[in-house]
């Protein structure tokens, strides 16, 4: 199993409800891999995780990337401003 710590930011905080979640997730585990658990763990956030832009580590990181051992992962949710 590998330790993770995710951040919530912006919206998907406030539908969270949370800052912060730590989670043991397995050690294989990709981004979107994370998606499709946090959807199924919490449903308010299931529409929102389509289209969050996610790092690991402070870098920006695709769907597909395996997340490593003891990382911090950011979660955005998109944003507009005028």
């Amino acid at each position: 199993m590998n330790h993770v710590k995710l951040l919530f930011f912006a919206t998907l905080r406030e539908r969270m409800g949370i800052k912060t979640l730590d989670l043991d997730v397995p050690a294989d585990l990709t981004i979107q891999g994370l998606k499709d658990r946090l959807s199924a763990e919490y449903p308010k956030v299931n529409a929102s995780l389509k289209s969050v832009v996610v790092s690991i580590n402070r870098e920006f990181a695709p769907d597909e990337s395996v997340i490593p051992q003891n990382a911090e992962i950011g979660m955005f949710p998109p944003v507009s401003g005028g």
